[in-house]
């Protein structure tokens, strides 16, 4: 049965849709069901697919790297494909957040020039030459407040909106910009 929906402009499922809060056995068994079926259906966001191809064209390469269980990773991929990403590379990392972002260590090595999410707690100990793009989607309860915002280089409404920002050259010019004035 599909729940209602009660926000939709909150941040985390159990405040936009009608459902239970679960804890114990009831909970055991829902987290049961985020397996290989789950993450190779979940749906694409709106504008995502054609937003990824714009950055392809523009000469960029994709990643997804994800903080779920390595043992989906393929699932994902077959989703990311399913719905015509042009990713060909998925890198599950856990998603243990504690100072540093799960995905720091793979974003690292992989030497990324721009890390978008939307999730502010995945952009700790990111390094300092990557551009961490924030997309600020639904704000009612949203993580993405607070202090922890100076750490990101941009914010956007959505991917389609990064990825009109990014190929219109709108890093290059909040560098430059950041470089004339360094209070800003």
């Amino acid at each position: 049965m599909r729940p209602a929906l009660n926000d939709p402009q909150a941040y985390w499922p159990l405040e936009r849709w009608g459902v239970a809060h679960l804890s114990g056995d009831r909970l055991a068994a829902l987290r049961r069901v985020f397996d290989e079926e789950f993450w190779s259906t979940v749906p694409a966001l709106e504008g995502a697919v054609q937003a990824c191809h714009d950055l392809v064209a523009g000469g960029h390469e994709l990643v997804c790297v994800s903080a779920l269980k390595t043992e989906f990773t393929q699932a994902r991929l077959q989703n990311l494909k399913a719905h015509g990403f042009p990713i060909e590379i998925v890198i599950a990392t856990g998603n243990d957040v504690t100072q540093r972002s799960p995905k720091a260590s793979v974003i690292e090595k992989l030497k990324l020039v721009a890390f978008v999410y939307d999730f502010l707690p995945y952009h700790r100990g990111l390094p300092y030459e990557v551009h961490k793009a924030l997309i600020r989607r639904e704000e009612n309860g949203s993580p993405n407040v607070g202090s922890e915002l100076e750490n990101v280089d941009s914010q956007h409404l959505n991917l389609r909106e990064f990825a009109n920002w990014w190929l219109a050259g709108g890093a290059v010019k909040s560098m430059l910009k950041t470089e004339r004035d360094p209070l800003l």
